[in-house]
């Protein structure tokens, strides 16, 4: 955010959905770890690794909304959104207490882009400041090209998330549905993950399309309902 920028309401700047008490998660000790990262930032470099869908932008928007709530200054950077304009970008994450990096993957190979991370990262280090980068891989499976970069990042915190299976994802809807306010039962539930794709990014869109419908034909979220919703999706998609 640039400095002539106006603060915008922690709600605007972080999607309700994606705070660490919603987060779901096999390893106990995750959640217990980030909140005290957030807040204190004990671990000055936390690395997290994990396939897509596993969970790492959630986690990463979590720890930066509760370090604000803790009354931190936070800076979140998608680096697919600022490829190519890092060294600039990061100018602004300086400010912050704790600096969340999402998507190391987005600027593997590119010296330029690596360079403005690795003076970035000793610039916080540096400062006392709290960094946490996300990736698909460890550091050296990612194919950076700067071995110093690669060093630092070696000598994070490491934590790898593992997919989230079936009973993880039907408490993901769970409480996603619940922030929201909808009534979303378990066995409705059970039967979207039956039928329909299971990556988390296109479960929380079926969210949202539910949520519009139920609120349009203010009907509830019923079996029937879902599959009516599901198959006029199908109609207007023109899928047989």
């Amino acid at each position: 955010m640039a400095a002539s920028s106006p603060q915008l309401p922690l709600a605007l700047r972080y999607p309700p959905d994606q705070r660490l008490d919603t987060l779901v998660t096999d390893i106990p000790a995750l959640i217990p770890q980030l909140r005290d990262f957030a807040l204190a930032g004990v671990r000055r470099a936390l690395y997290v690794a994990g396939a897509p869908g596993t969970g790492k932008t959630h986690l990463a928007i979590g720890v930066c909304a509760d370090a604000e709530r803790l009354g931190r200054r936070a800076a979140y950077l998608p680096l697919r959104s600022v490829a190519g304009r890092l060294r600039d970008a990061s100018e602004d994450a300086h400010r912050a207490d704790v600096i969340a990096i999402d998507g190391l993957d987005c600027i593997a190979g590119d010296r330029a882009e690596e360079i403005a991370l690795f003076d970035l990262h000793n610039r916080a280090h540096d400062a006392g400041r709290s960094v946490l980068y996300t990736a698909s891989e460890p550091p050296d499976a990612l194919g950076l090209v700067l071995p110093d970069l690669r060093s630092r990042l070696a000598q994070s915190v490491h934590v790898t998330l593992p997919q989230l299976d079936d009973a993880g994802r039907h408490e993901l809807l769970r409480l996603r549905a619940d922030r929201r306010g909808m009534q979303l039962d378990a066995a409705t539930i059970d039967w979207l993950l039956r039928r329909v794709d299971r990556d988390v990014p296109a479960l929380t869109a079926l969210l949202d399309r539910l949520d519009r419908a139920s609120l349009a034909s203010q009907r509830r979220l019923t079996v029937p309902f879902v599959r009516q919703v599901l198959a006029d999706d199908d109609v207007r998609a023109g899928t047989p």
